[in-house]
């Protein structure tokens, strides 16, 4: 099984951004076979590694509960378009979850799809996974096993709190994690002293680890705003703190 890696985080934490950087410093440092997978309904990790989707899990799905072709198998089916919908990039794959379900049963959908991915997971060495803050798409597909999960706050009072929310949501949905980390994304130079106590507060009495508090680098703003991939962002301030942070994982 691959070494899996998780983000999950409230919207407008920096979750996707440190996933795409987690893709860079695995590349960077020749650690692959990698699969990418956008878990996030309101998908941006493809913009940030600079790629384009034509297919999403959800679609395939919907597909599934529908009708598939009478030549086919269900489940060869089900392989078949999830190898389409894989995207083969410079030295990673991804692919992307997509939308909530709509109205009707999808439990077979479901079901033939856990197995698929499950087996396609076997062949890559690591798994970054951006979820969305809710976790159901990782319950919902069986990845209930994780090496490390890392729960990213911003730099406030409301995000901090989401931590622990979060990491007791975790436990609810009997997700068996090996290293919990926190990070504490886009700190200012100011940061109050009461937040950074209020967060290793929260680590203590959810039993995190506290991996970094990331500091703000205004530059990732415009990058992400021209939509220029992690790849090509050189040597930002951001880029230099998530690698040293990300050193303690490996």
């Amino acid at each position: 099984m691959p070494n899996r890696i998780s983000f999950a985080g409230k919207g407008g934490t920096g979750k996707s951004t440190l996933s795409a950087l987690m893709v860079n410093y695995l590349l960077d440092r020749e650690l692959k076979p990698i699969l990418a997978v956008d878990a996030d309904p309101n998908a941006n990790l493809n913009e940030l590694l600079g790629e384009k989707v034509t297919i999403t899990l959800g679609e395939i799905k919907e597909e599934l509960r529908k009708s598939v072709p009478d030549s086919m198998a269900r489940y060869d089916y089900v392989e078949m378009r999830l190898h389409q919908a894989i995207i083969e990039a410079n030295g990673y794959d991804l692919i992307v979850m997509g939308q909530p379900e709509g109205p009707g049963c999808y439990c077979a959908a479901h079901s033939f799809l856990a197995q698929a991915l499950e087996k396609l997971m076997r062949s890559y060495q690591y798994l970054v996974i951006d979820n969305e803050a809710g976790m159901e798409h990782l319950s919902r597909l069986n990845l209930l096993e994780m090496e490390h999960l890392i729960i990213v706050s911003d730099a406030s009072y409301r995000g901090i709190i989401t931590v622990e929310r979060i990491a007791e949501l975790i436990r609810s949905l009997n997700i068996k994690v090996e290293h919990l980390w926190m990070v504490v994304n886009r700190c200012p130079d100011n940061f109050p002293r009461q937040l950074s106590d209020l967060a290793q507060e929260i680590a203590n009495r959810q039993n995190l680890k506290l991996l970094a508090f990331l500091p703000e680098d205004p530059q990732v703003l415009k990058f992400e705003a021209l939509r220029i991939p992690v790849f090509q962002w050189g040597k930002t301030v951001l880029k230099e703190a998530s690698y040293s942070a990300f050193q303690q994982l490996f």
